[in-house]
């Protein structure tokens, strides 16, 4: 088999190398080291003052590229796939919004047939089962509770990593069950849940919280729904535990700069998260564009630097995952590491994919990227192979 090397400032999970080499071979990464490359080495990738990095994992992501994966065909789940790709993403998790059984299991089918860009590392099964009042930008019509006849049928596909139901629905707790049985990453989403109903789907598996902020409960919001006296909400039982884990989308419009530094100094780069929750207008000019299928899903509108619905708020994001972890630098002044971890690293853990994705280290798929010093995307290689 042929040798091929990257060299550069190498990105590890805990350092960087400021000089060192990623060797691959077969699709699969065989040394990392600080030696130069030598004999048998057929090609080399140098990143010149540039980094090298492990390929981005986007666990929360809807599309891009015009395409959202809930229109349900090969073409659109590849032409998404592939515009992450040119961003650094390696590893997708292709993810449901709200919308007709038949429309997510088309999406199944798309994402079982799709070859081309990101490769997908599993199904999100986010939308439908949110709360009413936390729908958000998704079709309000596809929104239901929880039903063992209809998910057990999304599980049996063996395709679904990451599965999300808000906590406070009839029927979570017994949702959550399946899911670890599945050995899921089982997420409270779109929700409006106290403490005690956290607590309940933490004792059934329950173990992430969506885009932090957003969509979610607070306390004014829980005292809104259940009365006095105030409860706790979903952000103080993710501060208060530790092995809970949540996500940020570092786009510089969902979340200001303050509160990015606020999630990186409490849950840190083990158990925060970087998302894109990309929607198909991510590399489209502004307009206005479907959120999910693209004959029923509900209409937003894009302005280029965010997705937004008039008079009501945000929308998904429209940037990728290279764009985050610029402004998650940026923002927080932390290790660079430490905030390629949490777009690699932490989320292929958390979605329990890490023993083959989500850094550079040997025996691991050979996703690798060529970054420039201002850590834009200069080539992005899956297995070993040149993505677009």
């Amino acid at each position: 088999m042929l040798m091929k090397a990257f060299t550069g400032r190498v990105i590890l999970p805990d350092s960087i190398f400021e000089r060192g080499s990623v060797f691959c071979e077969g699709g699969r990464i065989v040394e990392v080291s600080r030696r130069r490359p030598g004999r048998g080495v057929s090609a080399v990738v140098d990143a010149g003052g540039g980094y090298i990095a492990p390929g981005f994992v986007d666990i929360h992501v809807h599309g891009g590229a015009g395409a959202d994966y809930m229109d349900g065909t090969r073409e659109a789940v590849e032409r998404a796939n592939l515009a992450h790709a040119r961003h650094g993403t390696t590893t997708v998790f292709p993810t449901t919004t709200t919308g007709s059984p038949e429309e997510l299991e088309r999406m199944f089918a798309a994402c079982r047939e799709a070859r081309a860009g990101a490769r997908i590392g599993g199904i999100h099964l986010y939308g439908p089962y949110f709360a009413e009042t936390k729908v958000g930008c998704h079709s309000k019509d596809g929104r239901r509770n929880p039903s063992a006849a209809e998910y057990d049928r999304y599980f049996a596909t063996k395709q679904v990593r990451i599965a999300t139901c808000a906590a406070e629905l009839p029927g979570a707790v017994a949702f959550y069950r399946a899911a670890r049985r599945r050995r899921c990453l089982i997420t409270c989403g779109h929700s409006e849940a106290s403490w005690p109903e956290m607590e309940a789907a933490y004792d059934a598996g329950m173990r992430h919280v969506d885009h932090f902020w957003c969509a979610m409960s607070s306390v004014a919001s829980v005292r809104a729904r259940l009365g006095t006296p105030m409860r706790g909400s979903m952000e103080q039982f993710v501060l208060a535990h530790e092995e809970m884990s949540t996500e940020v989308i570092a786009d510089g419009m969902h979340l200001s700069d303050e509160l990015l530094r606020f999630a990186y100094r409490f849950k840190g780069p083990k158990r925060l998260l970087l998302v894109t929750d990309a929607n198909r207008a991510m590399d489209m000019p502004p307009g206005r564009y479907r959120f999910g299928p693209s004959e029923t899903g509900s209409w937003f509108e894009s302005d280029g630097t965010v997705g937004f619905v008039r008079g009501s708020g945000l929308a998904s994001s429209v940037i990728a995952l290279d764009s985050a972890v610029r402004v998650m630098a940026k923002a927080t002044g932390a290790p660079l590491h430490e905030v390629v971890r949490m777009a690699s690293l932490t989320p292929a853990e958390r979605a329990g994919v890490a023993q083959s994705v989500g850094s550079l280290e040997v025996g691991k798929r050979a996703d690798v990227l060529v970054l420039s010093e201002e850590l834009e995307v200069r080539a992005t290689f899956v297995g070993g192979v040149a993505a677009v």
